[in-house]
């Protein structure tokens, strides 16, 4: 698979990041960990991965703004383009030494995502996507499942953990969904259930209460594998709402009036 100068220095500087986080996640139970706040830490090993991506890219683009999980927004000299950054998507899970974790870039330009790379060191599993180029798993082209009812249907979602989000309101979505599909799953990193969709492991995927660096390189990667994505309300500002909704057309139709349906009386 032929790849352009851009995502060359993506793809190099996730690899750097990476090595990184691979070592560190051997050690995890000697990381040094702080608290940010309720069920949400933040380890040195996430920090050390941030800084070596904004240093990585920032050599290759220097004009190029940043929007980073840990280090905030910087403006660049070109004011269109900026890089949204999460080194390590899965905290949590990196840190109970589960390896379900992944690095996330994304390039958005005049407000569009153009690209974008979601990798897990652990699984060496890199996928990425260039608009109207398709998304790939290392070298293999991406689609998302054909399923078209979701009574045949895997979903993924996000669930709220503790001192975040409305717990009452995911009750009822869950149960509205789990009433009409095969499963469900909670990955525990936005970025990588993403990538799942993309690559038709998940059928569809939402959540709420998120963050741009959790979802901006999903969103690409979803689209161009075919995808449809919105945010729970079916509207496309989904960074800045902080919702996410996709699948296939059929599947993201059918899982959206799930999640907007009231939980019925007696079930």
């Amino acid at each position: 698979m032929a790849r352009t100068a851009l995502m060359n220095v993506m793809i190099q500087a996730a690899v750097k990041a990476g090595r990184g986080l691979a070592r560190d996640f051997g050690e995890v139970q000697n990381l040094q960990v702080s608290v940010k706040g309720p069920g949400d830490f933040v380890s040195q090993a996430d920090l050390r991965a941030e800084k070596t991506l904004h240093d990585e890219l920032q050599k290759a683009r220097p004009a190029f703004g940043f929007l980073m999980e840990e280090g905030g927004e910087r403006q660049g000299t070109e004011a269109h383009s900026r890089w949204i950054i999460d080194p390590l998507d899965g905290t949590t899970n990196f840190l109970h030494g589960i390896p379900q974790f992944a690095i996330s870039i994304a390039l958005e330009h005049q407000g569009v995502i153009v690209a974008g790379l979601i990798y897990n060191p652990v699984t060496d599993e890199m996928y990425t996507a260039e608009r109207g180029s398709g998304a790939f798993l290392n070298d293999r082209r991406l689609r998302v499942a054909a399923r078209r009812e979701l009574t045949d249907s895997v979903i993924g979602c996000g669930v709220p953990h503790l001192g975040r989000g409305d717990h009452g309101k995911f009750l009822i979505q869950l149960k509205n969904v789990m009433n009409d599909c095969v499963g469900i799953r909670r990955g525990g990193a936005c970025s990588l259930d993403l990538a799942y969709v993309a690559a038709g492991r998940l059928d569809g995927y939402w959540e709420e209460h998120l963050n741009a660096w959790d979802m901006a390189a999903g969103i690409i990667m979803v689209r161009e594998a075919g995808g449809f994505v919105s945010d729970i309300d079916d509207g496309q500002d989904m960074l800045t709402s902080g919702s996410i909704l996709c699948g296939n057309e059929q599947i993201k139709k059918q899982l959206g009036a799930k999640l907007r349906q009231p939980l019925k009386t007696g079930k």
